[in-house]
C-alpha cells in the first residue's frame, strides 16, 4: 500500500477531529459567545448538513482539477475555516466557519477515497478505502478526546488553532508524497453525473444510509444507556467506549481485507451480526457481560462496513470522486437520521433502550436492501459487481483508475 494512502488517512483524521471538536466544549463556547447550549449544538448538526449538501457541490466544482491540486485546494479552504472559527468574534462568524469546514470535509472524503483507489489500484480498492477511513475511526477514538482536552485546558479557540496546524502539516505531507494523478475518463462533470442515472446506485446508497443509521441510532446513546440502565461507573463507561473505538479500528482493517473479493458476503455477515447484537443489547441491557460483548461486537460490524460499502458502490458505478462524495453524504445522512430517530424513541417515552430496538429495525431495513444481491450470484461468487449488470462497471472503473495513469510531476 503506497505511503500516500496513509497520508490521505491522516487528512481524514484532521477533518474528523474538526467535526467532533465542538461536542465536548459546548458549555464553555455557549458562555463565551453568549448563546444557549442548544444553539452551540446546532453547530454540529449544521456541520453534518454542510457535509451532506455542500460536499457534492464543492466536489463538482473541483472535478476538472487533478486530484492532488483538488486536495490542496480543500486543505487551504479547511485551514481558512478553522482559522475563522478560532478568530470568530461571535456566533454568526463561527457558524460560517463550521459551514465551510463541513462542506470541505464532505468533498475531501470523496476526493481522498478516489485518489487512494487510483494510487493503490482497483484490485485492492476496499483495502485502500479502509486505510483512508481508518482516519475516521482514529479521529473518533483519539481526535475527539484530544480536541476536548486542549479546549478544556487552553480554551476552545486553541482547539481550532491546533486542528488548523494539524491540517497544514498533513497538507504539506500530501503535497510531498501524493504523486500527480492523471485525469481519468470520470473526471468530466458529464460522465460523473451520468453515473447517477443508474437506479441501482441509489439502491446501494440506501443500504449505506441504513447500515450507518442503525449503528448511530444506538451509538449516539451508549453513554446514558451504560450509565443509567446498565448502571456502570463513569470510569467503566469510558473504558468501554475506548474498547468500542479499538474494535472499530480492528473491524475496519478486517473488512478492508475481505471486501475486495467478497463485498456482498462481507456486508451480509456484518448486517446480520449487527441485527443480532443490537437485539442482544436490548434484551440484556442490565447484564454487564452481555452488554460488553454486544458493544464490542457492534464496534466490529457497525461503521466498519464502510470499506465494503465503498466496494459495492464501485461495483455498481464508477470510482469517481463525485460518486464517492455523494456516497459520503448518504453515510452522513445515516448518522443524522439514526441519531434523530433514536432520540425520538426516548422522547416518546419508550426509555433509553428504545434506540437499540430502533437501530435493530433500521438494520433489518438495510438487510432487505441487500436481498437482490444476496439472492444473485454476486453474493456467492465473491465478485463485487452488481449481479444484474455483470462486471462491466468494475472493468470500466479499473480501466479508468489503472496504476499506469499515475505519474509523478516532471516539473
Amino acid at each position: 500500500m503506497p505511503i500516500a494512502v496513509y497520508v490521505l488517512g491522516l487528512g481524514i483524521f484532521a477533518l474528523v477531529t474538526s467535526e467532533l471538536q465542538v461536542t465536548g466544549m459546548m458549555p464553555a463556547m455557549a458562555q463565551e459567545l453568549g448563546v444557549s447550549v442548544s444553539r452551540v449544538g446546532y453547530l454540529i448538526s449544521l456541520y453534518a448538513l454542510a457535509m451532506a449538501i455542500g460536499g457534492p457541490l464543492l466536489n463538482t466544482a473541483l472535478l476538472r482539477l487533478p486530484r492532488r491540486w483538488a486536495l490542496m485546494v480543500l486543505f487551504g479552504a479547511f485551514v481558512t475555516g478553522e482559522v475563522l472559527g478560532a478568530l470568530s468574534p461571535g456566533y454568526g462568524s463561527l457558524l460560517v466557519a463550521r459551514l465551510i469546514t463541513g462542506a470541505v470535509s464532505g468533498a475531501f472524503f470523496g476526493v481522498a477515497i478516489a485518489a487512494a483507489i487510483q494510487l493503490a489500484g482497483p484490485n485492492v480498492a476496499a483495502r485502500a478505502s479502509s486505510v483512508v477511513l481508518s482516519g475516521l475511526m482514529a479521529g473518533t477514538v483519539l481526535g475527539l478526546p484530544l480536541a476536548n482536552y486542549i479546549g478544556s485546558s487552553f480554551g476552545w479557540r486553541m482547539s481550532f488553532w491546533i486542528v488548523a496546524v494539524m491540517a497544514i502539516t498533513v497538507g504539506a505531507l500530501t503535497a510531498l508524497v501524493v504523486p500527480r494523478l492523471q485525469a481519468s475518463q470520470y473526471t468530466s462533470v458529464r460522465s460523473e453525473i451520468a453515473a447517477f442515472q443508474n437506479w441501482r446506485l441509489w439502491a446501494v446508497y440506501s443500504t449505506s444510509t441504513l447500515v450507518i443509521g442503525a449503528t448511530y441510532a444506538a451509538f449516539s446513546y451508549f453513554t446514558p444507556i451504560l450509565s443509567e440502565v446498565t448502571d456502570l461507573g463513569a470510569t467503566t463507561v469510558t473504558t468501554l467506549l475506548f474498547a468500542y473505538g479499538a474494535a472499530t479500528i480492528l473491524g475496519n482493517h478486517i473488512v478492508g481485507r475481505l471486501a475486495d473479493t467478497r463485498a456482498i458476503s462481507t456486508l451480509t455477515a456484518g448486517v446480520v451480526s449487527l441485527i443480532v447484537l443490537l437485539i442482544v443489547f436490548g434484551l440484556f441491557t442490565t447484564r454487564p457481560p452481555a452488554v460488553v460483548l454486544a458493544l464490542i461486537g457492534i464496534g466490529l460490524v457497525g461503521v466498519t462496513m464502510n470499506p465494503a460499502l465503498v466496494a459495492r458502490v464501485m461495483g455498481t458505478a464508477n470510482g469517481g470522486s463525485l460518486v464517492n462524495t455523494v456516497h459520503t453524504s448518504c453515510i452522513t445522512m445515516g448518522v443524522v437520521f439514526g441519531s434523530w430517530v433514536g432520540g425520538l424513541g426516548i422522547s416518546a417515552g419508550y426509555g433509553l433502550r428504545a434506540p437499540l430496538w430502533i437501530g435493530a429495525v433500521i438494520a433489518v431495513a438495510g438487510f432487505l436492501t441487500l436481498l437482490p444481491d444476496i439472492l444473485s450470484r454476486g453474493a456467492f461468487s465473491g465478485t463485487n459487481a452488481a449481479p444484474d449488470s455483470g462486471s462491466e462497471p468494475v472493468a470500466e472503473a479499473a480501466d479508468s483508475m489503472s496504476t499506469a495513469d499515475i505519474t509523478r510531476e516532471s516539473r
